[in-house]
């Protein structure tokens, strides 16, 4: 013979919480108090009600039973647990490396990823380095066209000096001729 089931001192707060219940798992603790109870079904029959494993049904039956017949709304996960600073800390930390990087500089990662480390007291990953960048859009900022302490001048006479383009001219000129020239 099957035991009874137990809580009948919990049934009128069961039935109150069926009729409130705000989330899936407040109405399968309703339940999971209340077909047994009142309907006098088998824990296997209000598992299969309730489309809970049996295990779990005892499982929701007890946590109400332990709770006095109240039930904890907690929040929901969600959100960022792991952070390592809050999104106002994140803005004030990269607030001087995205200057630098406005008036033409660039955003050394090694430099931030030291000064993270700094500021949190612990190792960190890079990629929470590059993560945090990407939250906050970096690559707008980072000059791409051209490093800020080239030197244009430069780099256009380099481009005159004969032989540096790439052509043939530069190697027929210096006595090395590509194999492909038979004259001699």
């Amino acid at each position: 013979m099957a035991r009874t089931a137990s809580g009948k001192e919990f049934l009128d707060q069961a039935k109150e919480l069926l009729a409130n219940a705000k989330s899936v798992k407040e109405l399968r603790q309703a339940q999971a108090m209340i077909l047994p109870l009142e309907f006098n079904l088998s824990l296997e029959q209000t598992s299969a009600i309730t489309g809970v494993s049996t295990g779990w049904v005892c499982h929701l039956r007890t946590e109400f039973i332990r709770a006095n017949g109240k039930v904890e709304r907690t929040k929901s996960h969600g959100g960022r647990r792991r952070e390592n600073l809050s999104p106002a800390d994140e803005v004030e930390f990269l607030s001087p490396f995205i200057e630098r990087a406005k008036v033409g500089g660039i955003l050394v990662v090694s430099e931030i990823h030291a000064a993270l480390q700094a500021r949190l007291g612990r190792s960190v990953a890079l990629a929470s380095v590059y993560n945090l960048l990407h939250r906050h859009d970096w690559r707008k900022l980072v000059p791409d066209k051209r490093h800020p302490k080239s030197d244009p001048e430069a780099q256009e006479a380099f481009k005159k000096t004969p032989g540096t383009d790439g052509s043939d001219q530069g190697r027929v000129a210096r006595g090395k001729a590509h194999q492909g020239d038979v004259s001699r």
